[in-house]
């Protein structure tokens, strides 16, 4: 055994719930598209509307030394991933969310078929290379029909462990418009994962649109509460009791005082919400799990461990690292260095073990 595989032994494992791989370039998709789609994309292109809506301050938003010796993007090279993230940090399993515009496509069967090409990429380039690789299904969410088709087609194959969204939607995620997709992934037992980013319909902000990506990139917690809120208030979790959902790269510390407001505004208005058998911060407790990336950390350790007690959700936090993005949490610095050696590797690794049922 060689010196760095010993220190490899010693160091405790660790699941990361949030690494981004990439296409090399959107031709890379071609050998899974028909021929109809490839001459569709050489003429048209993919709808971006993220990078033509919100400033960016970083191409791809990478670190700066993610980019390959060989110059590929970040995030788009196997070996140099597993290089610089999996065998550097003794990864034990990394779930891959592959952001495409899919999302942002007006063509939803381009969309479909876009997304449906990336899933069997990220099967043969990645899953079937890297046993410590899982992914994310990428669906497009807007069409019932194709969403379902997809994750009745994928569901059985083991490297997918749940259904990738976007935090900005064209509704509110808690719309029957989506309940055919809950109703699938329940069926097949597979969980959705809402993630940072997304433009929706309007505005990406409830006010407009931003100046700086620094407005977009800390104010991103309000479409996500939005869509707490829906998926509580519309009864989902009722229709769905199995259902469960993760919210990647949102942060959390702004969902105790948002539990606190719904229970407050449901015990006045709950005859308007008939359904909803329960507080909606039972809902919320029993129904999500959140990624540490990035984390909130407050000036004193002890206002962290006030956060932890407010939310108590010390069984669905979950680590994740958001490689290869500028703001990479590395798994040896995320946390604070007090924090009680039990909860740390329920964060670092037994929360998503038991998540995702690695």
């Amino acid at each position: 055994m060689t010196k760095t595989t010993r220190e490899q032994h010693k160091k405790p494992p660790v699941i990361d719930c949030d690494i981004h791989n990439t296409l090399a370039s959107e031709t890379v998709l071609y050998p899974y598209l028909s021929e109809r789609w490839r001459k569709h994309h050489s003429m048209v292109g993919t709808t971006d509307r993220v990078g033509a809506y919100i400033p960016r301050a970083q191409p791809f938003g990478a670190r700066y030394d993610a980019w390959t010796p060989s110059g590929h993007r970040p995030g788009s090279d196997l070996d140099f991933l597993r290089e610089q993230l999996l065998d550097t940090f003794n990864i034990e399993y990394g779930v891959l969310n592959c952001l495409t515009p899919v999302c942002e496509m007006p063509n939803l069967a381009y969309a479909a078929a876009w997304a449906s090409a990336v899933n069997d990429w990220q099967i043969e380039e990645w899953l079937e290379k890297e046993p410590r690789l899982r992914a994310s299904m990428v669906v497009a969410c807007d069409d019932a029909e194709f969403t379902t088709a997809e994750i009745n087609r994928l569901a059985k194959h083991p490297g997918f462990v749940q259904i990738l969204l976007l935090a900005r939607t064209m509704e509110p995620l808690g719309r029957r418009r989506y309940w055919k997709m809950y109703e699938a992934a329940v069926e097949h037992d597979l969980p959705i994962g809402i993630h940072f980013t997304g433009v929706g319909v309007g505005a990406i902000t409830a006010v407009g649109r931003p100046s700086h990506y620094i407005e977009d990139h800390a104010g991103m917690t309000q479409a996500f509460q939005t869509q707490v809120t829906s998926l509580v208030c519309e009864g989902v979790f009722e229709q769905f009791p199995t259902l469960k959902v993760a919210l990647i790269e949102g942060g959390f510390a702004w969902l105790p005082p948002l539990m606190w407001r719904l229970d407050r505004a449901w015990k006045k208005l709950q005859d308007e919400v008939p359904e909803l058998k329960r507080l909606p911060s039972e809902y919320i407790r029993d129904h999500f799990w959140v990624t540490t990336q990035p984390i909130e950390e407050p000036p004193k350790q002890e206002y962290f461990d006030q956060l932890l007690a407010q939310l108590n959700l010390d069984d669905k936090l979950m680590f994740a690292t958001d490689y290869p993005h500028w703001d990479f949490d590395s798994p040896d610095q995320a946390l604070p260095k007090n924090l009680e050696p039990t909860l740390k590797r329920k964060i670092m690794a037994d929360n998503a073990r038991a998540f995702y049922r690695f």
